[in-house]
């Protein structure tokens, strides 16, 4: 725990993170307050309860819907429509925008487009295992990169389709465990090949750091503020890396402006989370926007790893056969 303390400590005086908020707006307002205890009142007990439970779909069941979240939302709508009827701008609840519900998806948008990065990062693992031998150098780590990213993919899914404390939790510890293993894959592809013995102790570096960033956020606090500081910076660590070792192998490997491509335009769209605006048609959001520009990166990131993994098999044939 102490190198946990360390680490954390480190991070925070370097960046210094911000004080979370998760209460919002419309959320505080007594309006939307009054409204859902009158709603809860008339709906979500003894017989009212019992005809809810009766006439809800299967799909809302499953996805664990109650009474409880069929106020807030009626509720958030109701507060919206006073808001614009009032000309005030469009409140956030719960620190998030008013979205419309399709189904069971509570952001249908970045729902669906969490399932097509997914998607595509699924056709592309495919893709690279018939495309790139085991015997290539990269082979494993990459094909574990995969696997950790259509983790995070499905837990994003999970969490827009349905957000509570566990799926938000799932979601962001998946994703800091992708930023985690880019840098991993970098490190293996720019030192470890030269340097096998250095990777086992970035490795276990690396794992320690997540079971700390896991550790701290669900055993001390769920700190929003410190979990966005150390993404940012294990993000930029990510960046530097990369676009450095791009620049320098441009002349000999044509390939790496796939990799310096996805890196950059990946910069530019994380700029899309600063325009934060009310959804479009109560739908499309800046989120959702981030999430659709990432679809075909992940394609244009595969098709650099296996380039990439191709040329280190034919470098190795051709090392060993010049032995």
């Amino acid at each position: 725990m102490a190198a946990c303390g360390a680490a954390r400590a480190a991070l925070l005086l370097l960046l210094g993170a911000a004080v979370p908020a998760r209460g919002s707006q419309g959320d505080r307002e007594p309006l939307y307050r009054e409204c859902l205890s009158r709603c809860e009142r008339h709906n979500c007990s003894g017989a009212a309860l019992r005809a809810f439970r009766a006439r809800q779909p299967l799909y809302m069941v499953l996805t664990g819907w109650t009474c409880r979240d069929d106020c807030k939302y009626e509720c958030m709508w109701l507060t919206v429509r006073l808001y614009l009827q009032r000309g005030h701008r469009v409140p956030q609840f719960h620190g998030k925008w008013p979205f419309s519900r399709f189904l069971c998806f509570q952001e249908p948008a970045s729902a669906f487009a969490s399932f097509l990065n997914g998607l595509a990062s699924f056709i592309m693992l495919l893709r690279y295992k018939a495309t790139v031998p085991p015997a290539s150098p990269m082979y494993p780590t990459c094909v574990a990169f995969a696997w950790v990213s259509l983790n995070a993919w499905f837990w994003s899914t999970v969490f827009h389709t349905r957000d509570t404390a566990v799926t938000e939790k799932l979601d962001y510890f998946c994703a800091s465990a992708v930023v985690l293993h880019s840098v991993y894959l970098c490190c293996v592809r720019t030192l470890g090949l030269q340097r096998p013995a250095l990777i086992s102790i970035f490795r276990a570096f690396l794992l320690l750091f997540l079971a700390c960033h896991i550790s701290y956020l669900t055993l001390v606090r769920f700190d929003y503020g410190y979990n966005m500081a150390a993404n940012a910076a294990i993000g930029l660590l990510n960046v530097a890396w990369w676009l450095r070792w791009c620049v320098r192998n441009r002349p000999r490997l044509p390939h790496v402006w796939k990799c310096a491509a996805v890196v950059l335009l990946l910069q530019a769209l994380a700029l899309l989370e600063l325009l934060d605006f009310p959804p479009l048609l109560w739908v499309l959001d800046a989120h959702a926007l981030w999430h659709v520009g990432t679809i075909p990166l992940n394609v244009l990131f595969y098709s650099f790893l296996m380039d990439d993994s191709l040329y280190l098999l034919k470098a190795n044939s051709d090392l060993l056969k010049a032995d």
